[in-house]
């Protein structure tokens, strides 16, 4: 099946591999695979993963290995970093794996890169045995990376040399959106829980956009949470599983996806409630039966005018996952 389109933009797909409660890693790798072959099917675009450490309900922090499992068991959607934390890694090495991941999958590789640490202090020592690289230095590392590519640094990348691999900058504030508009690259920003800042990041990013070899005019994409279902009853009760990830990381105590719960109000405080409404609210979290969702992706896209939209769903239930991604695809042409 050949890729859809919802109102005329591309929808994406973003996996963390939760982790579920009672659950494991290998499992999780197992229904990110499943995820994977149904919403290709359903005509999605992308599916993305996103690197994250120390945190035990995100199995993706491997990121590359795991794009490699999923590009392996798909047939022609592209697959991809939601994103690389480039400040966690030496460029060479990533240049060497994703020009390894695009030699074996030609044509089907996205590299999303980051400049956030995707975790704590002491993580990022445990990563890189030193703090000396800065998330400051990201501009030089992105220049570094794309020398490796074009073959033009003292240090050649094989794989990678010579191949076309898509660089995207991600962000979830201003700076990798001027970064994106300064080098003329697609950008993708995280308003799936950083809501408040998606406008003026675009703005930024298209006001000040650099026609560049790879991109003649901005390409944004934009990220959100979408907990469908066939009721909007339901959906809420699904989403309490999402509320449950977020209310956790917020007390600083991130744990596994949870079941989702009949009262979420008795799980948390009216102060912890408007925190984690204030990273998924409802400009870019939408819950609700087939109808409430495709109200809500067009309000969106309306606000946002993006290019496209990239969709994460923390639903527990694996079936329940599916679905709501279904219903997502039979809202496209």
């Amino acid at each position: 099946m050949t890729n859809k389109t919802f109102n005329n933009i591309p929808l994406s797909v973003l996996d963390l591999a939760p982790v579920l409660e009672g659950s494991n890693p290998a499992e999780s790798f197992k229904n990110s695979v499943d995820l994977a072959q149904n919403v290709e099917e359903y005509g999605f675009s992308r599916f993305w993963l996103a690197e994250h450490h120390n945190m035990p309900g995100i199995a993706s922090s491997a990121t590359s290995v795991i794009i490699g499992h999923i590009a392996g068991a798909t047939n022609h959607m592209r697959v991809g970093a939601g994103g690389v934390m480039l400040p966690n890694h030496a460029t060479l090495v990533i240049a060497e794996q994703f020009g390894t991941l695009e030699s074996m999958y030609p044509g089907r590789i996205d590299l999303g890169l980051g400049r956030a640490p995707g975790s704590d202090q002491a993580t990022a020592y445990a990563l890189r045995r030193t703090l000396n690289q800065r998330v400051e230095d990201f501009p030089l590392q992105v220049d570094e990376l794309e020398a490796y590519f074009e073959g033009t640094a003292s240090v050649r990348s094989v794989p990678g040399e010579g191949l076309n691999i898509p660089i995207w900058l991600l962000g979830s504030s201003g700076f990798s959106a001027q970064l994106a508009a300064k080098k003329g690259l697609s950008f993708s920003f995280a308003s799936h829980f950083a809501p408040d800042y998606t406008i003026p990041a675009l703005n930024l990013y298209r006001d000040n956009f650099k026609p560049s070899d790879t991109l003649a005019k901005p390409y944004a994409m934009v990220g959100v949470n979408v907990i469908a279902a066939d009721t909007d009853e339901q959906a809420e009760y699904l989403a309490t599983s999402q509320q449950q990830q977020f209310l956790s990381i917020r007390q600083g105590k991130p744990t596994k996806l949870q079941r989702p719960i009949d009262d979420i109000e008795s799980v948390w405080t009216e102060m912890e409630k408007a925190a984690v409404e204030q990273s998924i609210n409802s400009r870019s979290t939408i819950v609700g039966s087939k109808e409430t969702v495709r109200q809500g992706l067009e309000k969106f896209l309306e606000e946002t005018q993006a290019d496209e939209m990239i969709i994460n769903s923390q639903i527990f239930d694996q079936e329940a996952r599916k679905r709501s991604y279904e219903i997502v695809g039979e809202l496209m042409d």
